[in-house]
């Protein structure tokens, strides 16, 4: 398979708390890691939101540089969006 680099970024729900928090960011990186290679991890924490989501005007963000196949950004794209403590996601391909 052919494997590249890609950056999650994603924004949580501020209220989680630091257990409910750091409970989400290990489930997220579980994903990653059984289907690829965690790179980097920067947590850019609480932030306030470019415009309200959910009645939240802040998120707590998370930048993830990740190595998988091509095709698993589709599934992890697929458990964010079911995941109800994660506002927003993006997952952007990485040039080498």
């Amino acid at each position: 398979m052919d494997r590249r680099k890609y950056e999650l970024l994603y924004v949580l729900k501020p209220n989680l708390g630091e257990e409910g928090t750091k409970a989400v960011d290990e489930r997220i990186q579980g994903i990653i890691e059984a289907n690829g290679e965690v790179l980097e991890v920067d947590v850019w924490g609480n932030r306030r939101l470019a415009y309200e989501i959910q009645d939240f005007k802040e998120g707590y963000y998370v930048v993830l540089k990740f190595n998988s196949d091509t095709d698993f950004p589709v599934e992890l794209e697929r458990q964010l969006n079911i995941n109800e403590n994660c506002l927003r996601y993006l997952v952007t391909s990485v040039e080498h």
